[in-house]
């Protein structure tokens, strides 16, 4: 797939790929050429990616490219051993869970898996959870509390997925679970927004002590088509609808609603997803650095503090 304002990007990866083919068959001469192709190719990604409008980037974070929670566990949490079921219904493939050590440190680590061909997206139903997939978030929390063991959430779907099934087996209180459980996690936790924020179905993995954005990730309260059918009834407003919901990585930063952003490799990470994983492990070692320091109390303290500090209001008298 290729986003319309990549195009000139694509040309220049597929005339780079040509000679690096011929290079790997002995033609030494079209090492200069390619030397200067991939100079082009960051200089053009650095210019192109750095002021998209909003809604560019919300197509950017759904890219069928792009890395997924299974691609950053495989890059970076070693010996990683998934958990399944809910003990109360059944199994749910939108939500991968399971224990694994990053660097030297055991880990738990939840996020939503979107799946990558038509086959697997299916059984993954497309990154959104049913209720049984935040209870088996929530039996890894306890877990990982229990064994003082830190949290990672890797946060990537449309939103929890809305059918009756899922209505019925209590889908609101299921991700109400999940947010009261994180909020009072006596373990540090780190989440991550590395694709898709959609409403609470992405809040249910975001309640942590460190909340961290890729630069191209979005975090809504409702996607910017929503936004659109609901505000204008017209699909054809949903670039003012990503403008007005203030999705991007940039505005969340400003307004407080997250802690850093983490940039990505020649301006997204579908381009490099290995490269992208170094980048977050980079920031993940360092939040964890620093919260492992903190006393359980500690904890739970700053991130109700953290999230009290959220949003303005005005009381009247």
């Amino acid at each position: 797939m290729q986003l319309e304002f990549e195009k000139e990007l694509w040309e220049i990866k597929e005339k780079k790929d040509k000679l690096l083919g011929l290079y790997r068959l002995g033609k030494e001469e079209v090492l200069s050429e390619i030397k200067e192709l991939r100079r082009k190719f960051r200089e053009k990604a650095r210019k192109l990616y750095k002021n998209l409008s909003p809604w560019d980037r919300v197509t950017i974070a759904r890219h069928p490219r792009r890395p997924h929670t299974s691609d950053y566990i495989r890059f970076l949490i070693k010996d990683f051993k998934e958990i399944h079921g809910d003990n109360c219904f059944g199994e749910d493939k939108a939500v991968i869970a399971g224990f694994g050590y990053f660097g030297n440190t055991p880990v738990a680590v939840v996020g939503h898996e979107k799946g990558k061909d038509t086959k697997e997206k299916i059984e993954r139903n497309f990154g959104m959870p049913h209720p049984e997939g935040y209870r088996k978030a929530i039996k890894l929390f306890k877990l990982a509390e229990r064994f003082g063991i830190p949290v990672i959430t890797f946060i990537d779907t449309p939103g929890a997925f809305p059918g009756i099934g899922a209505e019925e087996r209590g889908q609101s209180r299921a991700i109400a679970e999940s947010m009261y459980t994180m909020a009072f996690l006596k373990v540090p936790s780190v989440a991550v927004v590395i694709g898709e924020g959609g409403s609470g179905g992405a809040l249910a993995f975001g309640v942590a002590n460190r909340v961290c954005m890729l630069e191209n990730a979005y975090y809504s309260v409702i996607s910017p088509e929503g936004c659109a059918a609901i505000l204008w009834k017209d699909q054809k407003k949903v670039k003012d609808a990503a403008k007005a919901l203030k999705l991007t990585a940039k505005d969340l930063k400003e307004l407080g609603v997250i802690d850093c952003v983490i940039p990505e490799p020649f301006g997204a990470a579908h381009w490099s997803p290995r490269a992208t994983a170094m980048m977050l492990g980079m920031y993940l070692k360092s939040c964890l650095k620093e919260l492992c320091g903190k006393s359980p109390d500690e904890l739970v303290k700053e991130r109700m503090e953290k999230f009290r500090k959220m949003g303005v209001f005005k009381s009247s008298d």
